[in-house]
C-alpha cells in the first residue's frame, strides 16, 4: 500500500483509468483506488460506441480527441486495443427529428466533423440490416467507431498506466478525504492512508458519496441503462454501420455477429447507490427485459432481423445524470486539489480518452488544451439540489436525450 502519491484517482472505470493513465504519462506518481476490481462496474457494461456529433463544441472536441486516442493507442503505448471503424448513421423518421439531424449536422460540420447526408439506398448499403422505408433523414459519419468488448479499453488503460508507473489499488474502500486549510492533504482508505495534494473523484455512481467525504457537492443521479446482444444473425458483419434511430431513442450496432440493441425509455429507473447496502455493486442493478422489448418493437419495421432474435446477453449499468445533461469535469471551486470527472450522461465511456487527457493536462500544467468551461463544477456553486430534485432532473435528462423542442441529441 502506498503512503504517498502525487495524485489519487478514486474510481477505476473508464474515466478514472484514463485520468490515471494520462497522469502517469505526464510523470506523476499515481494511485488508482477502487472498492471493487478495476473496470468491473458500469464501464464494461457500456455499448462501446464513439460518436463525433455531439451537443456542443466542447464535447465535439473531446469526441475528436477520444477517437484519435483509441485509434492510435497501440502505436503510442505498445498496448493492443482493437477498434472497429464502422462509421455510423443517425436516422430520423419524423419531420421534427429530421430537422434536428439537419441542424446538428450543420453545426458539427462547422466544428470540423466530416459527415454527409445520405438517401435510403446508401443507408441500406452502409447498414444492410436497415430497411430504409419511412426514413426522412440519414446522416453518415464515417469516422465513428465502436469497441466490440468495452472491457478491452479498460484493460488497455490499466496496462498502459501500470507500464508508466501507476499503482492500482483494488478492493479498497475510501472512507475519508483529509483537508488542511481548504486543500486536499490525503485520502483515508480501508487499507491505510495516502498523503496526496490531488484527488480526482471519478467514482461514477458513487461520485456524490465521494464528494461528501471532501465536503464537496457533486450533483449527479444514477439512472439505469440497459442493452442486449442477440445471437448471431446471418448477414451481419462487424464493419456495418452503427445505426441510431433518434425518433425512438434506440441504437443498434453489430455485436458478436449479431446485433446490439439499446435505448432510452421515457420512464427510466433512478437508482441512487446511497440508498443501497454498503457492499452494493453493479451486479445488484435490477434488469427488466420488457424495457428492451418495447424499444425493440419501435424499430423492428426498419430492422426486421431483431424480430424474434434470441438474446445472447442482457446487461445494464448506471449512468450518472446531471441536472443540465452536461459532464462535470474540472477543479472544485472551493477545495484546492479536489478534482471531479463524472456526470457521464451516457457518454463517459466514449469521451473518457479525451476527458482523461485534458484533465491530466489541467492538473499538471495548470490549464486544459480544450476549453471545458461548460463542464466546470463551479457552475453549480450557487445551486443546491435535494435528492428529489436530483432524481427528477436525472430522469428528465435521460428521457429527453432526443428532444427536438430542446434541440438536443444524445451523447451516446
Amino acid at each position: 500500500m502506498l503512503t504517498e502519491a502525487d495524485a489519487v484517482v478514486i474510481g477505476a472505470g473508464a474515466l478514472g483509468l484514463s485520468a490515471g493513465y494520462h497522469l502517469a504519462k505526464l510523470g506523476r506518481r499515481v494511485a488508482i483506488l477502487d472498492q471493487f476490481a478495476p473496470g468491473s462496474q458500469t464501464s464494461p457494461r457500456a455499448a462501446g460506441l464513439f460518436k463525433l456529433i455531439q451537443g456542443d463544441q466542447a464535447r465535439t472536441r473531446l469526441a475528436q480527441l477520444s477517437i484519435r486516442t483509441v485509434t492510435h493507442f497501440e502505436a503510442e503505448t505498445g498496448v493492443s486495443l482493437p477498434v472497429t471503424r464502422s462509421g455510423s448513421l443517425m436516422v430520423a423518421r419524423t419531420p421534427e427529428h429530421a430537422d434536428l439531424i439537419y441542424t446538428e449536422a450543420q453545426r458539427s460540420g462547422g466544428w470540423g466533423v466530416a459527415l454527409e447526408m445520405v438517401d435510403g439506398g446508401e443507408a441500406r448499403r452502409l447498414a444492410p440490416f436497415l430497411q430504409p422505408d419511412g426514413i426522412r433523414a440519414a446522416c453518415h459519419t464515417p469516422a465513428d467507431l465502436y469497441i466490440e468488448e468495452p472491457s478491452s479499453l479498460l484493460h488497455a488503460y490499466l496496462q498502459a498506466a501500470e507500464l508508466r508507473g501507476a499503482t492500482m489499488v483494488p478492493h479498497t474502500r475510501v472512507i475519508g478525504i483529509r483537508l488542511q486549510n481548504g486543500a486536499v492533504s490525503g485520502v483515508v482508505t480501508s487499507q491505510g492512508e495516502i498523503g496526496t495534494p490531488v484527488v480526482i473523484d471519478a467514482a461514477g455512481a458513487w461520485a456524490r458519496r465521494v464528494g461528501e467525504l471532501a465536503t464537496a457537492t457533486v450533483p449527479v443521479m444514477p439512472v439505469r441503462h440497459q442493452l442486449l446482444i442477440t445471437e448471431p444473425i446471418e448477414g451481419v458483419e462487424a464493419e456495418q454501420a452503427i445505426v441510431r434511430l433518434i425518433d425512438t431513442a434506440v441504437y443498434v450496432r453489430p455485436a458478436r455477429r449479431g446485433l446490439m440493441l439499446g435505448g432510452f425509455e421515457a420512464d427510466p429507473l433512478p437508482f441512487d447507490v446511497a440508498c443501497q447496502r454498503e457492499d452494493f455493486s453493479m451486479d445488484g442493478v435490477p434488469l427488466d427485459s420488457s424495457v428492451l422489448r418495447r424499444l425493440g418493437a419501435t424499430v423492428e419495421g426498419n430492422i426486421p432481423a431483431l424480430r424474434g432474435a434470441p438474446v445472447q446477453e442482457h446487461r445494464g449499468g448506471l449512468f450518472t445524470m446531471t441536472p443540465d445533461g452536461q459532464l462535470i469535469v474540472g477543479p472544485h471551486p472551493d477545495i484546492r486539489g479536489f478534482w471531479i470527472a463524472t456526470g457521464c450522461n451516457g457518454s463517459g465511456f466514449s469521451l473518457s480518452p479525451g476527458v482523461g487527457q485534458v484533465l491530466a493536462e489541467w492538473v499538471v500544467e495548470g490549464r486544459p488544451s480544450i476549453d471545458l468551461a461548460s463542464c466546470a463544477p463551479a457552475r453549480f456553486r450557487a445551486q443546491s439540489f435535494d435528492d428529489q430534485q436530483l432524481r427528477a432532473a436525472g430522469v428528465w435528462q435521460y428521457a429527453h436525450y432526443y428532444e427536438p423542442a430542446a434541440g438536443r441529441l444524445t451523447n451516446l
